[in-house]
Order: C-alpha cells, then sequence, then structure tokens
C-alpha cells in the first residue's frame, strides 16, 4: 500500500514529550505566581504584596523582572525537551529498530536472522520474540517445501525415466513381446497416478480446503478396515478393531483418507510372510478429544527412524521400498505426510512411537465433537 509520507515516530514522542513539558513549566510557573500573590513570605509583606498587585505586575514590573526571566525558563525547557525528548525516544525505540532491520532482511530471502532483544519482558521484547518464533517456523517450513519439491522432482523423474527406457528398447526390437512392454508400461503409469493423487491430497489437506461435518471416528476405522482386508489376507494379517464411539468434525473424505493411510502402512510394513502379523486398530473418546490408535507388528525401529517417518518420501526399511511379486506395492512415500497433514488440518496433533517388541504405534488425536 502507497502511503503519503509523513512524521517519525520518534519525531512524534519528541514533540511530545516538549509539549508536555512545556505546559507543565507554565503550570507551574503560574502556580508560583498565584501562590506568592496569596501567600507572600512574612519578610517586606507589604512590598511583596505591592510588587505582586495585578496592575502593579502588568503596569512595569511584570514586563521588566518576571516575564523575561519566565521566558528564559520556558526557553531552556523548550532545549532541553526537544534534545531530552530525541534521545529518550531514540532509546525507547531501538528494538522497534531491529525488527525493521529483521524484517527488511526477511523480505530479502534472508531467514536464518533473528533479533535476540536482550533485556526483561516487556511489549517490544514480546514483539521480538514473536516475531523470531514466526521466522524460525518460516524458515522451517520453507526448508521443508524445497525438500519436498526435490523428493517430487525426483519421484516423478523415476517413472518418466522407466518409461522412456522401456520405449528405447522396444524401439530397438521391434520384434519384442508387445504385451510385456504394454505390462510393464502399465505399472509404470500407475505409480505415477498415485502419486499424483497423492500430492493433490496432500496439498488439499495443507489448504483447508473443506467444509467440517460431524463424523465418528470409529465408522471411518471400521470402513478402512473392511477395504483392506484382502490386501491383510494376501499378506497374512490380522486386524483387529475395537473401541468407542468417537464423535469429531472435519471432512469425510480427507479423515477417511487419513485412516486407510494408518491402516494400509500398518499392513504394508509389517512381519515378513508366513508370519503371524497383526494390526490394532482403536479408537477413545474423552471430553477433551478423540484419539485414533493404530498399532502393528513388524520390524524393530529406532527412535530416530520413527521421527522421520512423517516426512514426504520417507520409507521405514529397504525392504519396504522394494515392488511386492503378489502386485502390491507399498506405495510412493507420503502415507504418513498426508496423515499429519490432514491432522494438522483438523487442528489435531500425530504421535508416533516404536513398539518394544518391533512395529509402530500411530495415534492422531483430534478436537472432540460438541452439541
Amino acid at each position: 500500500m502507497d502511503r503519503a509520507p509523513g512524521l517519525s515516530v520518534r519525531l512524534k514522542l519528541t514533540l511530545s514529550y516538549t509539549g508536555f513539558l512545556m505546559l507543565a513549566g507554565t503550570l507551574v510557573l503560574g502556580v508560583v505566581w498565584a501562590f506568592l500573590l496569596r501567600f507572600p513570605p512574612s519578610a517586606g509583606i507589604d512590598t511583596l504584596r505591592e510588587l505582586l498587585n495585578p496592575r502593579v505586575f502588568i503596569g512595569g514590573w511584570g514586563p521588566r523582572v518576571f516575564v523575561p526571566a519566565a521566558l528564559v525558563v520556558m526557553t531552556f525547557l523548550l532545549v532541553f525537551g526537544l534534545v531530552g525528548g530525541w534521545f529518550l525516544a531514540g532509546r525507547m525505540l531501538a528494538p522497534l529498530a531491529q525488527v525493521t532491520d529483521a524484517t527488511r532482511r526477511a523480505a530479502g530471502g534472508s531467514l536464518a536472522h533473528r533479533i535476540h532483544l536482550p533485556g526483561r519482558r516487556d511489549e517490544f521484547r514480546e514483539l521480538a520474540d514473536a516475531f523470531d518464533a514466526m521466522l524460525a517456523r518460516l524458515e522451517s517450513h520453507v526448508a521443508e517445501q524445497r525438500r519436498f519439491a526435490a523428493n517430487a522432482s525426483h519421484e516423478l523423474r523415476t517413472p518418466l525415466a522407466i518409461t522412456q527406457t522401456f520405449l528405447d528398447v522396444a524401439r530397438r526390437d521391434p520384434d519384442g513381446a508387445p504385451g510385456d512392454l504394454v505390462e510393464r508400461l502399465h505399472a509404470v503409469n500407475s505409480r505415477a497416478i498415485d502419486l499424483t493423487e497423492a500430492l493433490l491430497v496432500l496439498s488439499r489437506a495443507d489448504q483447508r480446503s473443506f467444509t467440517p461435518e460431524r463424523i465418528d471416528l470409529s465408522l471411518l476405522a471400521e470402513e478402512a478396515t473392511e477395504t483392506l482386508l484382502p490386501l491383510a489376507g494376501r499378506r497374512g494379517v490380522t486386524i483387529e478393531t475395537t473401541g468407542d464411539v468417537a464423535p469429531t468434525t472435519g471432512s469425510p473424505t480427507l479423515l477417511l483418507q487419513l485412516t486407510t493411510n494408518l491402516v494400509h502402512n500398518a499392513i504394508v510394513h509389517n512381519l515378513p510372510d508366513g508370519a503371524a502379523g497383526t494390526v490394532l486398530v482403536r479408537t477413545g473418546a474423552a471430553p477433551e478429544g478423540v484419539t485414533l490408535t493404530v498399532e502393528n507388528t513388524g520390524e524393530r525401529l529406532t527412535a530416530g527412524l520413527v521421527t522421520t517417518l512423517a516426512e514426504p518420501f520417507q520409507r521405514g526399511s529397504e525392504r519396504a521400498r522394494a515392488r511386492r511379486a503378489d502386485g502390491d506395492h507399498v506405495g510412493v512415500g507420503l502415507g504418513l505426510a498426508i496423515v499429519r497433514s490432514i491432522t494438522e488440518a483438523h487442528d489435531g496433533t500425530l504421535a508416533l512411537e516404536p513398539r518394544a517388541g518391533g512395529g509402530l504405534c500411530v495415534t492422531v488425536r483430534l478436537p472432540a465433537a460438541h452439541g
């Protein structure tokens, strides 16, 4: 927004200090004169009363003695107020100048700068601390977006490169089996479509472009479980669903996507085929919120690895990176990233903890629906 130039805040404060000081000086001189006029000292009382008589004061003594002295005092107060007010205003506004400098740096692209304003807490220091916190969060968000863009570019480039390789081989060998080529291209194209759809879901969750509705998480858990029962059966994984009614508000589509992703990850990242893997899906309700917990057996995970699983394109193990022989694959590495984004879009929290015997426990906490 374009604005017309005006007086600086420092000059306004200086003029305010000076004006107040001049007013106070005028009032003091007036009070002194009135007080002496009414209650003069005992010594020379008649002479002093005569001098302070308004007719005598205005007629000669006032203009010759009192007024010049008052002008000298007021001039001193004016100069003192301007100099002192300018100095005090500069001291008071120094923290604001640091905030302004940090803002200009941030506008220029430097998000690593922090104000770190010293001293005890006051309005300026609260502003500086809030600005530092905003810069830290913005820097983290920008870094995350850059990593996401780089990873997404890499993931999208992979199926395109594979497709190009298949087409080059087919062009060099026109007598090759076309059915096999079509099948491979179909698989690669399906992966690219899955990745694109996952990116769209992630973008929609980040933008919070949905109308909240009243939802029961327990019903979503049952729906997601029923949908994924065939996959669990092929992998020899048993799913158990328990819990109470868990009413919350949000997007039914996004929360179903959240629940499906959690159950799908729990099935895929489980014990190897032939072992008795399990997935436990629980819902709970309390006055302060509702919970959805998904636990699964599987490989032992370190706490350091678990903290990275919700990052985009992170997978739990090298085994999970390979495509399954039965045609099921582990996805595109956005499952838990989508879960986290959907959770945050619903003002909830996501907690991931490694299980002592191996596997993962994921807990989503959302605000409870009231009324």
